[in-house]
C-alpha cells in the first residue's frame, strides 16, 4: 500500500460516491479530443457573491471572462480577474506529458494537452475532467467556497501503476473582467507568505494569494504575451491578453491521493481541500432535497435536465450589501447572467419566481423582494447597479411592474401577510407614482387609463439595446406587455388588500378602466396584438413581436379568450424555435437572423429576431392557459433543458440565432432562462 505523505489527502473513502456515470452532463473524447468543439463548451461556478470561475472544456482560454478567480470584490460587483489559468505538466513513467493547451495571437496551439483529456462531466455544477497519462487516469476539478472570493482545483491519481509528478504553471493578472491586458513592462510584487504567495498588482491593489496545504510553491515573474480569444474576435473587440506567470506549484501523488490548490483575494482561506468539497457537496444535496421537499412527486419523477437547473439556479443568487441598512437584513438579488451582467432589476423581478419560489427556496425570495424594496424611487426599480458600485440607474418602465407580479407569486406561495404588510404600502405609493407620473414621461394616460412609456434617445422596456443615440427599439407609447403588467399590478393590489387590510377599491376602479381600454391593442385585421399603441409619429405599430404572450401569460389576462387563443396561435407559427421565441418575425422588415460581428452589429441584432430563451416560459404558460394540454407544454421545454450540454454546461444561454440550426449566443448562463424553464416545468407538472 502506497504511504500517505503529510497533508496529501486520501480519496478511497469517496470512490464509489464520484463515479463519473451518476453525472448528467458528461463527454468522452468524441467531445473533449476535438478542439473545435470541446472549447464551445463552457463551464462554470460561482461562489454566491458576484464571482465566478470559468472557462473551457478543453482548457484554452477563449473569451476574456474565462478565469480560475474572478472576484467581487464589492460584492456582488466590482468583478476582477486575478488568476486566467493552470497549465500543467505530468510526469510519469520517465516522460512530460503536458496537459494544458493555448491559442495564440500567431495562429498556433502550443501546447495541445486536450487530446490528453479522456473525459469531462458535471458533478452537481463542479467540473471534473480525466486526463489518461500512460496507464494512469489524473482527475482534476475546480469548485468555489460559497461567500467567498475562493477557488479550488483539486488535483488526484486516481490509477497509476507509480508516483506521478505534477508541475502547475500558474497564469495571473489583475484587471477589470471587461478588459484585455496588454502589459508592457507591468512588475507585480510577489512575496512569499505562509503556505504559498501574496500577489500585489500594484500599490494600492487588493492582494490576492496561492497557496497550497502541500505543494511546493516557486516563485516567478514572467509575461506570456498574446494569448488568442476567439470568441472576442467574434464579437470583435480586442482579442488578444497578456498573463503573467506568477508561480509553480510542484507535488508528487500516489495512486489515490489528492493536491489542492487554492486562489483567493482572502489572506486567510481553508487550505484543506477535502473539505471545502464536502461542504460544497453537501450545500448543493441540500438545494436539491429542499426543491424536492417542496415539489414532491414531481421533483421525484423530474428528468436529470431539470435536477441540474435546480443547482444552476443557484449560481445567481448572490448576497448584495445595502448600504442604507440600519439593522441586519441580509440582502439578496439576483446575477442576470454570466459572464458579464450584473444584478438588473427587471431580470431579478422576472427570475425570482423560477429561481427561488420553483427551487423551494421562498425564504430567498423574501430577502430579494425586501433587499430591492429599499431602492424604489419615483415609484419605479432599478433598472441596474453600476458594475462599478454607486447609485443605481432608473431607465426601465418594466422592472417596476414585474415587482407586483413578484409580490403576488411570493405571497401565493407562503401566505405570508407579515411581509406582504410591509410591501403593501410601498406597492400603493408605486401606483401612485405611475398615475401621477414619473421619469421618462412613464404616466397613466387620463384619456383610456393606459400606461404610456417614453422619450427621445431613451430604451424602457426590455428590448433595450441602445448604441451610442441609437435606441433600436424605441418602443415609445404604450407597449402591449407593459400595459398587460399594469393590468396585471392593478389586479394584483385589488386581490391582495384584503389580506394586508386595505381597500380595494381604488385598484380595482383603475384595473377595469385598463381593462376596457386593452381593446385597442387589437389588431383586428390581422388577428393579434399591436406591439406598441398611440406611438410619436407612427400610431399603432403592427410590428410583429412576441411582446403580446405576456397578455396571456399573466395570471390576470385583459383579453377575451378568443384573442389569447389567437395571439398563441399566431406566436407558435411565426415566433417559436426549439429554444425560445424569436423577438421580430421572419417575415418582417429589419429581421435578421444571425447574431454577431461588432458591438454595434450584435445590438442592432439584439430583438431584431434573435431568439430568446427567457420567453419560452410565457409562450409554454399561455399555452397551457389556451390548450390545457400539459404534454404539448412539455414538448416545447425540453430541447431548450437539453441545452444544458452545450455552451454553458449546465445551464441554459441568453440568446439564440433567429435562423435554424439556432446556435446559442450571448451569455452561457441566464438567469430569466433558467428561471422561465423551471417556473413553466413546473407548471406543466402541477
Amino acid at each position: 500500500m502506497a504511504t500517505r505523505k503529510p497533508g496529501v489527502s486520501s480519496r478511497r473513502r469517496r470512490a464509489k460516491k464520484d463515479t463519473p456515470q451518476n453525472a448528467e452532463v458528461q463527454f468522452g473524447r468524441e467531445i473533449c479530443g476535438v478542439l473545435d468543439v470541446a472549447e464551445q463548451r463552457e463551464w462554470l461556478v460561482t461562489n454566491g457573491i458576484g464571482g465566478f470561475a470559468s472557462g473551457s472544456v478543453s482548457g484554452n482560454l477563449t473569451r476574456r471572462y474565462h478565469g480560475l478567480l474572478v472576484a467581487a470584490l464589492q460584492p456582488p460587483v466590482g468583478r476582477m480577474q486575478l488568476v486566467a489559468k493552470l497549465d500543467e505538466i505530468a510526469r510519469f513513467d520517465g516522460a512530460d506529458y503536458v496537459l494544458g493547451t493555448n491559442r495564440w495571437g500567431s495562429g498556433a496551439i502550443e501546447p495541445f494537452g486536450y487530446v490528453h483529456i479522456e473525459s469531462f462531466r458535471l458533478d452537481g455544477t463542479m467540473p471534473v475532467w480525466r486526463f489518461a497519462i500512460g496507464d494512469a487516469i489524473l482527475e482534476k476539478r475546480v469548485w468555489m467556497r460559497h461567500g467567498e472570493n475562493t477557488t479550488y482545483v483539486q488535483y488526484t491519481l486516481v490509477r497509476g501503476s507509480q508516483a506521478m509528478e505534477l508541475e502547475l504553471r500558474t497564469l495571473i493578472n489583475y484587471r477589470d473582467f471587461h478588459s484585455n491586458t496588454h502589459a508592457g513592462d507591468w512588475l507585480m510584487k510577489i512575496d512569499v507568505v505562509k503556505s504559498g504567495l501574496q500577489v500585489t498588482a500594484f500599490e494600492g491593489a487588493i492582494p490576492f494569494y496561492l497557496l497550497s496545504a502541500n505543494a511546493k510553491i516557486e516563485a516567478r515573474h514572467q509575461w506570456y504575451r498574446d494569448y488568442f480569444l476567439p470568441l472576442e474576435k467574434y464579437r470583435g473587440l480586442d482579442d488578444l491578453e497578456d498573463n503573467l506567470l506568477a508561480a509553480v506549484f510542484r507535488a508528487t501523488l500516489q495512486t489515490n491521493q489528492s493536491v489542492s490548490i487554492v486562489f483567493s483575494a482572502d489572506a486567510n482561506p481553508e487550505l484543506d481541500g477535502d473539505a471545502t468539497r464536502t461542504e460544497n457537496a453537501k450545500r448543493e444535496v441540500d438545494l436539491l432535497a429542499q426543491w424536492s421537499a417542496a415539489d414532491g412527486p414531481a421533483a421525484t419523477a423530474a428528468p436529470g435536465w431539470i435536477r441540474q437547473l435546480i443547482l444552476a439556479a443557484d449560481q445567481f443568487v448572490v448576497r448584495r450589501d445595502l448600504a442604507d441598512a440600519s439593522d441586519d437584513s441580509d440582502g439578496k438579488s439576483i446575477i442576470a447572467g454570466y459572464h458579464w451582467f450584473g444584478d438588473w432589476g427587471r431580470d431579478t423581478m422576472i427570475a425570482l419566481p423560477g429561481l427561488t419560489l420553483a427551487t423551494g427556496r421562498a425564504d430567498i425570495a423574501r430577502q430579494i423582494l425586501l433587499s430591492f424594496a429599499r431602492y424604489i424611487d419615483g415609484g419605479m426599480l432599478p433598472n441596474n447597479f453600476p458594475d462599478a458600485g454607486g447609485r443605481p440607474e432608473y431607465n426601465t418602465v418594466d422592472a417596476a411592474l414585474w415587482f407586483f407580479e413578484a409580490v403576488r407569486q411570493y405571497f401565493a406561495a407562503t401566505q405570508d401577510t407579515e411581509t406582504l404588510a410591509r410591501l403593501f404600502p410601498i406597492m400603493a405609493q408605486m401606483i401612485d407614482a405611475h398615475v401621477a407620473g414619473t421619469r421618462y414621461q412613464i404616466h397613466v394616460d387620463d384619456a383610456d387609463g393606459l400606461l404610456y412609456a417614453g422619450e427621445s434617445g431613451v430604451q424602457l422596456t426590455w428590448m433595450d439595446a441602445k448604441i451610442g443615440d441609437w435606441v433600436v427599439t424605441p418602443r415609445t407609447g404604450k407597449p402591449v406587455e407593459i400595459n398587460a403588467l399594469w393590468f396585471n399590478a392593478l389586479e394584483t393590489m385589488a386581490g391582495l388588500a384584503s389580506a394586508a387590510k386595505q381597500s380595494a377599491e381604488p385598484f380595482a376602479k383603475l384595473a377595469a378602466r385598463a381593462k376596457e381600454s386593452f381593446a385597442k391593442f387589437w389588431n383586428s385585421s390581422a388577428g393579434y396584438c399591436y406591439d406598441v399603441i398611440d406611438a410619436p409619429g407612427i400610431g399603432n405599430d403592427a410590428t410583429f413581436r412576441p411582446n403580446q404572450i405576456l397578455a396571456v401569460s399573466l395570471p390576470q389576462s385583459p383579453l377575451p379568450a378568443e384573442q389569447q387563443r389567437a395571439v398563441v396561435d399566431a406566436c407558435a407559427r411565426r415566433l417559436v424555435t426549439s429554444y425560445g421565441l424569436r423577438s421580430l418575425a421572419q417575415s418582417e422588415p429589419g429581421y435578421q437572423g444571425h447574431y454577431g460581428g461588432n458591438a454595434r452589429e450584435r445590438d442592432g441584432a439584439y430583438h431584431q429576431g434573435t431568439v430568446w430563451g427567457w420567453l419560452l416560459g410565457p409562450f409554454v404558460l399561455a399555452h397551457l392557459r389556451v390548450y390545457a394540454d400539459r404534454g404539448g407544454g412539455m414538448s416545447f421545454l425540453e430541447p431548450l433543458g437539453k441545452q444544458i450540454h452545450s455552451d454553458g454546461l449546465g445551464t441554459l444561454s441568453e440568446i439564440f440565432d433567429g435562423d435554424a440550426p439556432f446556435m446559442p449566443r450571448g451569455c452561457i448562463a441566464q438567469a430569466w432562462t433558467v428561471a422561465e424553464v423551471l417556473r413553466a416545468w413546473r407548471a406543466t407538472v402541477s
